[in-house]
């Protein structure tokens, strides 16, 4: 059985690390390395933590830190490098039903030659409102089309191979990231039609609108960056792509 690795960062998140965690708890699948990052929180998440950690089944590996550190994506990219796990994922919302990973896996498992991980449905929540649906779907990144990142799953190799994320990026680092590899279309995700993830509302590239012009153009500098051709209308297109979830 392939070990799973879900990557968690927090800080002063101790009300939402209490549901990522307990939705980790209840997942059916028996290899699960959590591995988690804290940035020196000060409001009884390093507490949670250690609760988790203590009262875990001994089949669900924990691994955890807390310390400064210079961001989000400086946090993940700490969580990467302690993982030990072949397939991974980052983890900071709540899987919605007990066979999330497990579906996930099943649909690496099952993708055939090129098949680089998987990714599910999403839907954005504040408390128990649904704040937006995103149907993800499957397509190509040309087109505007891009994975929820709280939902995929990819194999190891693809860090080995493609880096970390680039800390540089105040919003669009997962986007960043994706490109590299997605840009290469023989890699290729499997597509879970179902709901598995539900982001917490307000992360770093929807908590209004400054950050999304940031995400905007951080997204055109990613693509850029990466010899996308026509890294503008591309940008456009996934603009409108989003204004659709509402």
């Amino acid at each position: 059985m392939q070990k799973v690795s879900l990557l968690i960062t927090t800080y002063n998140v101790k009300e939402h690390l209490t549901v990522t965690l307990e939705s980790i708890r209840a997942q059916d699948y028996s290899s699960i390395e959590v591995v988690i990052v804290d940035g020196g929180s000060t409001d009884g998440t390093v507490d949670t933590i250690r609760e988790f950690a203590a009262s875990a089944p001994i089949e669900l590996g924990i691994r955890w830190i807390s310390e400064p550190d210079r961001g989000l994506y400086d946090a993940m990219n700490k969580a990467w490098s302690m993982c030990t796990g072949d397939i991974v994922a980052v983890c900071n919302d709540k899987l919605c039903t007990p066979d999330a990973v497990t579906k996930l896996v099943r649909a690496i498992e099952q993708g055939g030659d090129g098949c680089i991980g998987a990714h599910s449905d999403l839907i954005y929540t504040d408390g128990e409102r649904i704040v937006r649906s995103w149907h993800m779907g499957e397509g190509r990144l040309k087109d505007g089309w891009m994975p929820g990142h709280p939902t995929l799953f990819i194999k190891r190799q693809i860090y080995e191979k493609y880096g970390v994320y680039d800390i540089s990026y105040r919003c669009a680092a997962d986007y960043e990231f994706m490109v590299r590899f997605l840009k290469d279309e023989k890699n290729r995700l499997a597509y879970v039609p179902e709901v598995l993830v539900a982001m917490f509302y307000g992360g770093t590239s929807n908590a209004g609108l400054g950050n999304y012009l940031v995400s905007f153009k951080e997204g055109y500098m990613a693509l850029k960056k990466n010899g996308v051709p026509h890294p503008l209308f591309i940008t456009i297109k996934r603009t409108f792509r989003v204004l659709r979830q509402f």
